[in-house]
């Protein structure tokens, strides 16, 4: 746990920070300009996302570890990959990197009141040091929203060190994305099997809903094709890193951070799998 906790921080600001060099002012303006399509890109990722997770933890009869590692998992925003897979999918683009910068910013304050009030709705009451819903959000604000903050300035004040630097800040902080997991599934080796059975279930059955949901919402209320692949990435496509921070900060037992874990290993997987399908279709 001790590795998970030095250095999911890291691994989070770096990967907020990477994102920040990839962001303009004008990813902002679209979203007052056009907006449609990023209210419903935010309404199913904030708002549908952890309700079915809450509905699925109830069919599934969770026990409570599990079950609120999947809420945070779900109040989690959508992960950088789901702009790389937007691409790859010929997916709009330009409505996944909004998506995911507005959606990482607004998270300082919807991923805490998510997670506390699913915590008092599962009755669990031993969070960590007893840390408040103000004191996660700050932290919050220092891992996330500021490293996006400081890679905007960068861009725009610093192009050459985009130039030379970015690509290494990028490596680095998969690095410690991978150190981070696997430093998770080695410290619970000895229960790695009983975990993946509890959890591997209903995070592929959440993750594949929400494609699916995600998809079909944005069929009826969004643009066109191309909006609706993004906002089904965006859906299936979470933020582990910033789970897995905000866990740590939480929870001293590492059992919390296993559906995120599990979660990062099945949307990969499945989001590949469903751009190969996209791909063919259209």
């Amino acid at each position: 746990m001790e590795v998970v906790t030095k250095i999911a921080p890291l691994a989070l600001a770096l990967i907020m920070l990477t994102l920040g060099l990839g962001l303009t002012g004008q990813d902002f303006l679209r979203v007052i300009k056009q907006p449609k399509d990023f209210i419903v890109g935010l309404i199913c990722q904030l708002i549908l996302l952890p309700i079915i997770a809450f509905i699925l933890i109830k069919v599934f009869n969770s026990p409570l570890e599990l079950a609120l590692g999947v809420m945070i998992i779900a109040a989690a925003p959508g992960g950088v990959t789901s702009n790389v897979l937007t691409k790859f999918a010929n997916g709009d683009v330009a409505l996944s990197v909004s998506l995911t910068a507005i959606i990482s910013l607004i998270s300082i304050l919807s991923v805490p009141l998510i997670v506390f009030k699913s915590a008092d709705l599962l009755n669990i009451s031993n969070i960590t040091n007893e840390i408040s819903m103000i004191a996660i959000s700050m932290k919050m604000f220092l891992v996330v929203t500021l490293p996006v903050l400081i890679g905007m300035l960068i861009r725009k004040f610093a192009t050459n060190f985009i130039m030379t630097k970015s690509q290494l800040i990028e490596r680095i902080s998969v690095l410690l994305f991978v150190i981070v997991f696997a430093a998770i599934w080695i410290e619970e080796w000895e229960n790695i099997i009983g975990y993946i059975q509890q959890a591997g279930l209903i995070t592929l059955v959440l993750n594949i809903l929400m494609m699916f949901v995600g998809y079909y919402v944005a069929k009826f209320l969004a643009s066109g094709v191309a909006q609706r692949k993004s906002i089904s990435l965006e859906c299936g496509l979470q933020n582990g890193t910033l789970a897995v921070f905000v866990a740590s900060q939480l929870f001293n037992d590492i059992a919390y951070l296993i559906p995120t874990a599990t979660y990062a290993i099945v949307m990969f997987i499945t989001s590949i799998i469903y751009v190969f399908i996209v791909r063919k279709i259209n």
